[in-house]
């Protein structure tokens, strides 16, 4: 084994793929990893242990493929990307049983308030012989039929939604997928569900109507309502919150990306690239700056470096440790607090000389940074002077604190970045001699770059896709809200046919009567969103909670959320509640 190799026992930078044998037991393969992992380590690992001080322990396992998505506990990352969370999944499928539900209680009302209308078949039915259980199973074949049909419709709607699903949502999902066994047991299974739950209590009701009252036309649709407008309140109270939740999001996302950064990102073009050694890349730079359509230009190490010193005697500092040149904070106009930049005036800078940013003060406990000393013990004699404090600035995304960063010029780090300040209006000629200066100087790697405010957009592109999904979702669950609530204020009007009729008779104006039948339901919607206030107050907090910088769950959130549903509310009552109200009297006394 060649011992040269030892150090790397403790890298972890390679994605390292397993294929075991069909009858191979995981836990004894692990163990057995283990095994050679303690005993080829056991030399270095005394040896670190001396040079750093104790190091954790290293455990080695297996992780099933099949895992590596949704894992929360190892992601996929360094390099394999489109990792996801399993909360994802749990939100979806909430908000597609939140759509199924509501579209039952949809049914459920629109049912009954179509009942006046089916009162006489209802009737005749049980004057020729016709009983209850009949008459329970007839309205109940209709819901599973009208179940199927919806099931078979949602089907081609799938079809036809899945690219634009795909596209949202970051997925490559087929329509074949839906076809396994275990799946096509679930459908049935919520088939029967919706079918039982839509078309059970409608068919009670329905089928316990007096013929006698029917036939005479003295049949009223009594009682209070108290389960159907307990289902609107149920239907705009999760839209309610579902509205919250989206402006919410939207708000947040929109803190996000357009945040100041504390530096400009603005006509800056990234080069990544092999390392690129200290005087190479002056004549690199040379090369780009001939053309007058390039600013400026500076370079960097590529990637995250991590890695840690000791101040102040022995307190141990973590930090990303970054390796630039004298140009990289004037570029992109990071300020320098205290003391000064780096400099090629002073020629120690590239071998005694650090920047530290502000956080890294902070955490060091420094009063006075500029002249402080940073140790970095594992290499011999390897001590740095800080020269200059940094601005923090976010060079990472707003999902993280910032961190700590140390900043150096040392002529034996490599870079693997180039910079580019393009001048505005000049892309086109800038691009094009930038393409042709790094075939030049890097004529065996692949030409890519990319514009860094475009990079930093790509950061929050799950909280925009949210933002899409969320917004979808609302519009939908408020627009199937507004049918069930549209059922209910028909089957108010049809209860209140003479009162309307003996109303208007007493010279009682439209308005009047368009007012008395919205006001009921308005009350429901306004019970509804103070239902919906705290639950997703505290919902919004917590998803929240996993930025450091955020915005305020404020009251004007709530007052646009409310507006929003009144008012979608309001129209969709006065719809019908205006066609009663303009209905000739005469037609709905005749009765009497």
């Amino acid at each position: 084994m060649d011992e040269g190799n030892d150090e790397n026992w403790f890298n972890f930078f390679l994605n390292t793929f397993v294929v075991l044998d069909p009858a191979a037991n995981r836990s004894q393969v692990e163990t057995n990893m283990q095994q050679v992992y303690t005993a080829q380590s056991a030399a270095v690992f005394e040896r670190q242990q001396k040079q750093f001080g104790p190091l954790g322990k290293t455990v080695y396992q297996l992780q099933p493929m099949n895992e590596l998505h949704l894992s929360k506990t190892y992601r996929a990352d360094n390099g394999l990307t489109d990792a996801s969370d399993p909360i994802f999944s749990y939100i979806l499928s909430g908000i597609a049983a939140f759509i199924l539900l509501i579209a039952c209680i949809n049914f459920i009302n629109l049912t009954i308030a179509r009942s006046v209308k089916r009162a006489k078949e209802i009737g005749i039915r049980k004057v020729v012989g016709g009983d209850r259980m009949q008459l329970i199973m007839q309205f109940m074949g209709e819901s599973f039929i009208l179940s199927i049909a919806a099931f078979l419709l949602a089907l081609i709607l799938v079809q036809l939604s899945l690219p634009v699903f795909n596209e949202l949502s970051n997925k490559s999902l087929a329509i074949s997928y839906l076809f396994d066994l275990k799946l096509v047991g679930g459908y049935l299974l919520l088939f029967f569900m919706t079918g039982f739950l839509a078309g059970f209590y409608p068919s009670l009701v329905l089928s316990g109507f007096n013929p006698v009252k029917v036939l005479y036309n003295r049949f009223t649709l009594s009682g209070k309502n108290y389960l159907q407008k307990g289902l609107v309140i149920l239907q705009f109270t999760l839209a309610s919150f579902l509205i919250i939740g989206t402006i919410t999001i939207y708000w947040q996302f929109r803190y996000l990306t357009t945040r100041q950064l504390g530096y400009d990102d603005k006509d800056l073009v990234i080069l990544r690239h092999n390392r690129i050694p200290y005087l190479r890349a002056d004549a690199f730079r040379d090369e780009l700056m001939k053309s007058s359509a390039v600013a400026d230009v500076a370079f960097k190490n590529s990637g995250d470096w991590m890695t840690s010193a000791k101040v102040k005697g022995d307190q141990t500092v973590n930090f990303s440790y970054e390796t630039v040149d004298e140009k990289y904070l004037p570029l992109l106009k990071i300020p320098v607090v205290k003391g000064r930049n780096f400099s090629k005036a002073f020629p120690s800078d590239s071998t005694h000389a650090v920047l530290v940013n502000e956080a890294f003060v902070k955490t060091a406990g420094w009063k006075d940074p500029i002249g402080q000393e940073v140790n970095f013990w594992y290499n011999k004699d390897e001590k740095y002077i800080v020269v200059g404090v940094v601005k923090d600035y976010h060079y990472i995304d707003l999902k993280q604190q910032i961190r700590e960063q140390l900043f150096t010029m040392k002529n034996s780090n490599q870079y693997g970045a180039t910079y580019v300040k393009i001048k505005p209006g000049k892309e086109t000629a800038a691009l094009a001699h930038i393409a042709t200066t790094y075939k030049k100087y890097f004529p065996l790697s692949p030409y890519e770059y990319t514009f860094m405010n475009d990079e930093n957009m790509k950061r929050y592109e799950s909280e925009a896709k949210w933002k899409q999904i969320i917004l979808f979702s609302a519009i939908l669950t408020i627009f199937i809200s507004c049918i069930g609530l549209f059922g209910l204020s028909v089957l108010s009007a049809e209860k209140r046919t003479k009162e309307i009729g003996i109303r208007k008779v007493l010279g009682a104006s439209v308005a009047a009567v368009v007012t008395i039948l919205s006001t009921d339901f308005l009350k429901l919607v306004i019970i509804s969103f103070v239902l919906a206030m705290p639950l997703a107050w505290i919902v919004s907090n917590k998803w929240l909670e996993a930025y450091p910088y955020r915005i305020t769950v404020s009251w004007w959130i709530f007052a646009t959320a409310a507006f929003l549903v009144v008012g979608v509310a309001l129209m969709t009552v006065s719809f019908y509640a205006i066609k009663a109200a303009v209905a000739d009297p005469v037609k709905s006394l005749k009765g009497e």
